[in-house]
């Protein structure tokens, strides 16, 4: 597997919606290539933190909602 088709897979590798050939097939380059290792778990944490985030949104200040509004 290439660089390429790990980015490619990535999203999908990472909400588990590989099958397990291919899900392994990715494991084992990222065993072997530090940079996809280092992007891929970058990457990761980042999904998951705005996942974490996004669960629970903070309500918007009055006045931007007001403002919103009003554009709409």
């Amino acid at each position: 597997m290439t660089c390429n088709e790990v980015l490619e897979a990535l999203s999908d590798f990472i909400d588990g919606e590989l099958d397990a050939s291919q899900r392994e097939r990715v494991v084992d380059h990222l065993r072997g290539c530090n940079w996809c290792e280092t992007f891929g778990g970058r990457f990761a944490a980042i999904v998951k933190a705005l996942r974490r985030e996004l669960q629970d949104p903070q309500p918007l200040p009055p006045e931007v909602l007001a403002r919103l509004r009003k554009k709409l």
